[in-house]
């Protein structure tokens, strides 16, 4: 979801990746259809784990996990304490999606800010 909303809200600003420290095997069919709620379509995302990106390069990482990062991870960390949905109720997906929105939009404007960018 915050890949999805990095990159839609942020586009011309930053680049976004997701991966996680324990990543699924797929998105989880809730989180697709609540996205595309909000007209964000997840159709090419799919889960990587830390081993599938360049770690090097990143201004920032998010770190939604709940678990510290590991050493390899040498950027500034930002840590939001988001619920994890998977297996929760299509409400609760909503919920987190919204949450994870506000946050997207409110890290971009601290960015926009300091920046000056559009």
């Amino acid at each position: 979801m915050a890949e999805g909303f990095a990159r839609a809200h942020g586009r011309g600003v930053w680049g976004a990746d997701s991966a996680g420290l324990m990543p699924a095997t797929l998105v989880a069919p809730l989180t697709r259809r609540v996205m595309e709620e909000k007209s964000i379509s997840l159709e090419e995302h799919f889960p990587k784990g830390l081993d599938e990106v360049r770690l090097s390069g990143y201004d920032l990482v998010v770190n939604m996990s709940g678990y510290e990062m590991p050493g390899i991870v040498t950027a500034p960390v930002r840590t939001w304490d988001v619920r994890d949905p998977i297996g929760q109720s299509e409400k609760v997906y909503r919920e987190v999606r919204d949450e994870i929105e506000r946050l997207v939009l409110g890290l971009l404007s601290e960015v926009r800010a300091r920046t000056g960018a559009g």
